[in-house]
């Protein structure tokens, strides 16, 4: 077994870098074994049993299973978040939004924080870790969703309360949070062609995907809900489709949101909505 031909082997899949990283990850993951150690003969020190381990996750890995599922974690804020194939798998430029809301909370001394659409959790627990004496709570309607976000904040120490709680049939809350924060379905079903095979097929529809005829459908019921739920001057922050990134500001600026703002993501794209709550206003 050597860590070229490892790598070889997901070439029909990916380009060559990220076929090494995927390879890569897996080996520091289990063994902590690192690049120069796997091409220096690391792989051949392997018993056995951890050489048949690796061989049946590149099988899984040959068959466009995402890395993150193969290992069950996946980084996210210098945390290690438990992933399977029934929650979205946390992405790099997620992070930005979680230093966005924290920035927005910071003078605030013991900030409330709503995450809706939850997922794996990534987002509540890493503002609950960060956030000295916040309060958090998340929440989501995939029972898978729901167990691994709670599994999540416990086994890293947050302070989360996860509820099951639809985004499109919110309660009535009124000034209750500092912040609300989501990362909802925003992939139009006509963008499937463009996507990769390794998200299609593996990754929850029900965290990806929303009608072309009503793209915003998530945006719109969670900025209605906020609009009231949220504390005078609080913060409305969304991770964003880019196609949409500006009819998002414009509706909640319509909604009575004041300085509606949109931010690139570190590729470039316009990816997050941030907009504040007129102060005074309950």
């Amino acid at each position: 077994m050597e860590y070229i031909k490892l790598c070889q082997r997901l070439h029909h899949l990916y380009p060559k870098g990220e076929s090494r990283a995927m390879v890569s990850m897996l080996l520091e993951s289990w063994f902590g074994m690192s690049m120069a150690d796997a091409m220096c003969g690391g792989l051949e020190k392997l018993s056995a049993d951890n050489t048949a381990r690796v061989e049946a996750a590149m099988a899984r890995l040959e068959q466009g299973e995402p890395v993150q599922y193969v290992l069950g974690e996946a980084c996210f804020c210098g945390h290690r978040f438990s992933v399977c194939p029934g929650v979205l798998i946390p992405r790099p430029e997620t992070e930005q939004l979680c230093q966005i809301v924290s920035e927005r909370i910071a003078r605030c001394s013991s900030p409330s924080v709503l995450d809706v659409c939850t997922g794996s959790g990534c987002i509540a627990v890493s503002l609950a870790l960060g956030t000295p004496r916040s309060t958090v709570e998340a929440w989501d309607i995939s029972p898978d969703a729901l167990r691994v976000a709670a599994d999540n904040a416990v086994r890293l120490g947050a302070a989360v309360r996860v509820l099951c709680q639809d985004a499109l049939c919110p309660p009535h809350h009124h000034c209750r949070w500092d912040a609300v924060v989501s990362n909802p379905p925003y992939i139009c079903q006509s963008e499937r062609k463009t996507m990769h095979t390794n998200v299609l097929n593996y990754e929850p529809e029900l965290a990806l995907f929303v009608s072309d005829h009503d793209p915003l459908v998530f945006y719109s019921s969670i900025g209605a809900y906020a609009i009231d739920a949220l504390k005078p001057g609080g913060h409305l922050c969304f991770e964003v489709n880019a196609l949409y990134a500006y009819d998002v500001a414009a509706m909640l600026e319509v909604m009575g949101y004041e300085c509606p703002v949109v931010l690139d993501d570190i590729y470039g794209n316009n990816r997050f909505v941030c907009a504040e709550k007129k102060k005074g206003d309950c």
